[in-house]
């Protein structure tokens, strides 16, 4: 049965993230493997099967493994399938993931997590274009274009052998890294609003009202370690616990585990400081002292921007044209 379309758009304008995209767009008609790296999420499944809709199997199936989730024995049996009475258990012929997306794209989720037994059946099916069931006899063609996709540093666990080399080489055809968050600047407020509008209409909300100036200015401050999944349940968690639907979000619930009454471990003697903080050094100019400061801030939130000055006072919490103000009066570059 043909594959239709993933229904999660992807937002994104930041020069960084369009340059990926545009390097999808040139490897997705080919029918050569492709690897899909980044942090975790950062979108990476979203990119796989993005390969697979604009290439010309995209009528075809397309079938996602999560390697991570299944034990050897299980993956082996879901890649290849099983002939019955392979093993206690198997009453009847069990089909693949290979044989089910036969003419279209099999996309590998958690690649570093395979074994090196696993990896080498996967190479030869690279190879050869040919799979044996578990317990059986007969070798059947497949044509599949392989998509891995991992957190993982596949480059370091091959030089230690925890990755098949051969295997790697294969699969790294082409390499797209989906850039993190925080390089993506611009389009945390998309994002952010795009995921707040959903939650809204979830709720049954007649209409999203928007963050307040500091919320935005929070958002777009954060470091995101755990990326667009990260501020998508942030932005989620927000709007469900904001009292009142009229007023723009100005709370944001950051870390689903706060709460006054955490229950915190006693310290052990290593826990606690072994030195007090060091005092800074006298006598100091504190007036240049924070010159300097104001002026580093202006550059960082500037270089964070890629120069855009409406995102750069956003990131520290000032109006536009407050900003326009400090770079005029320190003399600062508003371009590269």
């Amino acid at each position: 049965m043909p594959s239709t379309p993933q229904s999660q758009p992807i937002i994104g304008e930041a020069p960084v993230f369009l340059e990926m995209l545009e390097h999808v767009s040139r490897a997705a008609p080919l029918s050569k493997p492709v690897l899909v790296v980044g942090e975790r999420g950062t979108g990476k499944e979203l990119i796989a099967s993005r390969l697979h809709f604009l290439s010309e199997r995209w009528e075809q199936r397309v079938v996602k493994v999560n390697c991570a989730a299944l034990t050897e024995s299980i993956l082996e049996s879901e890649l290849f399938g099983h002939e019955a009475g392979a093993f206690t258990g198997a009453a009847r012929t069990h089909i693949g993931h290979f044989e089910r997306a036969d003419g279209g794209t099999l996309i590998l989720d958690e690649l570093a997590t395979i074994s090196l037994r696993m990896q080498e059946k996967i190479l030869r099916t690279i190879e050869y274009g040919e799979v044996q069931r578990v317990g059986g006899g007969e070798t059947l063609h497949v044509d599949v274009r392989i998509v891995g996709s991992t957190n993982a540093d596949l480059q370091r666990l091959a030089s230690e052998g925890r990755f098949r080399e051969d295997l790697l080489d294969r699969l790294a055809f082409d390499v797209i890294t989906v850039p993190p968050l925080r390089d993506r600047v611009e389009d945390i407020m998309p994002l952010a609003n795009a995921f707040a509008i959903n939650m809204a209409s979830e709720l049954k909300w007649s209409y999203f009202p928007g963050f307040s100036s500091r919320a935005s200015s929070t958002l777009l401050r954060n470091r995101w370690p755990g990326n667009v999944r990260e501020l998508k349940f942030t932005i989620e968690r927000s709007v469900y616990r904001s009292e009142d639907q009229d007023e723009p979000i100005a709370t944001l619930a950051l870390d689903p585990f706060e709460t006054a009454f955490k229950i915190s471990e006693p310290k052990t003697v290593a826990d606690r400081p072994s030195t007090p903080p060091r005092a800074p050094l006298l006598p100091a100019d504190l007036t240049q002292r924070l010159i300097d400061t104001e002026v580093n801030l202006l550059h960082a939130a500037l270089a964070k921007a890629h120069f855009n000055q409406r995102l750069a006072a956003d990131l520290l919490g000032l109006s536009y044209h407050q900003f326009r103000g400090k770079l005029r009066k320190f003399d600062i570059r508003s371009k590269p």
